[in-house]
Formats: structure tokens, sequence, C-alpha cells
């Protein structure tokens, strides 16, 4: 992979603490402190796809899970705001999550085979 050894992806929120303790206290991402309370976690392996666009480009960062009912069901337990149903769309069976600075990501459960399987 002509050196790469992993991805670093930046959240940027004008809510930082709340967030980092989202991702380690509701997602139980693992973490390591890298000085002060700056949290860097750890994250599943991941997939990177390249969409065709009209325009300049940008990026998104979408979780992936195995069973999106179950992964709902304990977030909602947790008291995770979802931005509505899951719905099928045409990539897979997906929900956005309410982030606790008020921004969305998309959590789904892909219909296409995946890299990681």
């Amino acid at each position: 992979m002509a050196g790469i050894n992993g991805v670093h992806a930046l959240i940027y929120s004008s809510e930082p603490e709340k967030m980092r303790a989202f991702f380690r206290d509701v997602l139980e991402l693992p973490s390591v402190d890298a000085g002060g309370g700056w949290l860097i976690f750890a994250l599943p392996p991941a997939e990177l796809a390249v969409h065709p666009i009209e325009g300049a480009g940008h990026h998104e960062l979408f979780l992936m899970c195995d069973d999106i009912d179950a992964t709902v069901a304990t977030l909602r337990e947790k008291g995770v705001e979802l931005g509505g149903d899951v719905s099928d769309r045409r990539f897979g069976r997906a929900v956005d999550i309410t982030l606790p600075d008020g921004s969305t990501m998309t959590m789904y459960e892909p219909h296409h085979a995946t890299a990681l399987r």
C-alpha cells in the first residue's frame, strides 16, 4: 500500500469535549490521550470509495455496522437521538445519528459487498 498504514480522520466541532465524550462513552471507541485530554480514537477497519460528482469534491465519514436494528436499539438505550427511522437507501439500510454538537453522521448496514468481509 505504498507505505500507508492507516487513516486519520478529523471531525471539527464547536463542542469538542461533548463530542469526545460521545465517541468514548456512547460509541465506546478505544482511545489514547495525546496530551491534555486530547483523545485520539481507534476506528474499526475502514473502506474508501470514490464517487463521481459535478463540481468541487467533498468528503464524508459514515459508520458501518453488521446489524443496524440491533445497533440502533443499543444507541437508543444510551439516549442517542436519531434523525428519523432506518431507511432503505441505494447502498444499504441507513439512519443519521445526531451528535452532541447537533451535527449528524450516517450509520449504515451495507447491501453491497465490502472490502472488510
